[in-house]
């Protein structure tokens, strides 16, 4: 796999997670997939009655196919998975079948079942070890024989009814997901597909596994059920729009040049491929691992065929940033963040650019669209860190070790954070609000996993 730079900012970056998840999985950001994503959800959760809970699609760096959520805001989606659903509509029947398990909270009750099941195996263990007890006392090796038995087949069963349970409720989540897809009007033979093709992948390896020891339905099972329910859709039929499966192959496109190593990229993309998503990757492609005078020309053609495509733009100006021209960046960074109504990621490239220009005139601009960009991601350590260099400029240090100390948070690096957050309370005035702000940093209590 590719490595991505660290001066990357929008397109398909790496940034840390926020400070709870310190010691998550590593996460990509990328302002286009972002969009997409939102706009394949929105329907979804709106159906679902979750539109207005603020819930995101966070991409994990893993090349596996596979998606999931973990609490009751996010679902997570591997890149990989992004990069093999060949169309829209096959990536979307995942994010419907997740977002069938948060409509059914089945997180919570997940959590309440994990506590129920653990408070039935003490009480078994303590059950099985006063029988052992007893046993040994009497010197009754068949006593303590019983004892160990009350610990194991209890303990037993009730694992075997916690994945009863979790095999209902991904049946649930697959039926919501069928669901919440006839009601926006889509079809749900992407989703059948994509459950097919694992089945098949896991068809030898689950060949004589006890049903009842495995936390998903046998896949044969789960299948044929969700076939049947699928197909009495009256959409099961229906292709997706055009414009969007354009937008899905520029998005798997880019991934590719991102992520893929040269040699995977042409092949994937040989020169022969003239379409607009070939074009892309091999642009990116170009851009990172060879010719950047090259690369300007691929993006500039790409510009040529859509001059109002804001990732386009922005990709000629991370290929400027990252090939060391920053002040040639910040024209097409401008226009990116025009033609895509100010995404804060792009907001966050251009602040970099206009500070990495080293001319000290563009230290305010910097720091106005910093600020934007970070309330909307205020959990975007990058975004700080660069805010700092812009309060450098000026000669603000207050303000630069408190933007200092945010990062180091949000990085889940305490003791950087505690130690920049006490001297920037040495330069606030008490009581201000940036007093505030670095003071509430030095109270923090770490978080498990944090560097403290």
């Amino acid at each position: 796999m590719a490595a991505i730079t660290a001066a990357a900012l929008a397109c398909m970056t790496t940034l840390p997670a926020a400070a709870q998840d310190a010691k998550g999985p590593p996460t990509l950001r990328d302002a286009e997939i972002e969009q997409l994503l939102r706009d394949y959800t929105r329907p979804i959760l709106r159906t679902a009655g979750l539109e207005k809970q603020n819930i995101q699609v966070v991409i994990i760096n893993d090349r596996s196919f596979n998606a999931f959520v973990a609490d009751g805001r996010r679902i997570f989606v591997n890149y990989g998975a992004l990069l093999d659903a060949q169309t829209p509509n096959q990536i979307i029947g995942v994010l419907a079948h997740e977002t069938g398990h948060l409509a059914g909270g089945h997180l919570a009750k997940l959590r309440e079942q994990l506590a129920q099941a653990q408070t039935q195996m003490i009480i078994a263990m303590l059950l099985g070890v006063g029988a052992m007890v007893a046993g040994a006392k009497s010197n009754s090796s068949g006593a303590s024989q019983i004892g160990a038995a009350a610990i194991s087949a209890p303990q037993e069963a009730i694992r075997r009814n916690l994945l009863s349970y979790q095999r209902q409720q991904e049946e649930n989540a697959d039926r919501a997901g069928v669901k919440f897809l006839t009601a926006t009007g889509q079809s749900a033979k992407g989703m059948y597909d994509t459950f097919k093709r694992f089945a098949d992948q896991t068809l030898f390896s689950s060949q004589g596994t006890d049903p009842y020891l495995m936390s998903h339905p046998m896949p044969a099972e789960r299948v044929a059920a969700l076939e049947q329910l699928a197909r009495s859709s009256p959409y099961w039929e229906k292709k997706d729009d055009p414009a969007l499966q354009l937008r899905h192959d520029l998005m798997r496109a880019k991934i590719s040049g991102f992520m893929d190593r040269p040699d995977t990229v042409a092949r994937k993309y040989p020169s022969s491929n003239t379409t607009l998503a070939a074009r892309y990757a091999r642009a990116i492609s170009t851009y990172r691992h060879s010719d950047l005078r090259m690369a300007l020309a691929m993006i500039d053609d790409l510009i040529r065929e859509q001059p109002n495509n804001p990732y386009f733009h922005e990709l000629r100006g991370q290929a400027l940033l990252e090939g060391g021209r920053p002040a040639e960046a910040i024209v097409p960074l401008r226009k990116a963040l025009q033609l895509s109504s100010n995404a804060p990621l792009i907001e966050m490239l251009l602040g970099q650019a206009l500070i990495a220009s080293d001319n000290k005139a563009y230290a305010d601009e910097a720091i106005a669209i910093l600020r934007s960009a970070l309330t909307r991601e205020p959990e975007a350590p990058i975004g700080y860190t660069q805010l700092a260099m812009a309060y450098g400029r000026k000669g603000n240090y207050a303000e630069a070790d408190l933007a200092s100390a945010q990062a180091a948070f949000l990085r889940g690096d305490n003791k950087t954070a505690r130690e920049l957050a006490t001297r920037a309370k040495t330069r606030f005035a008490v009581g201000t609000p940036g007093w505030v702000k670095a003071d509430d940093i030095v109270s923090a209590k770490p978080i498990p996993g944090q560097k403290n």
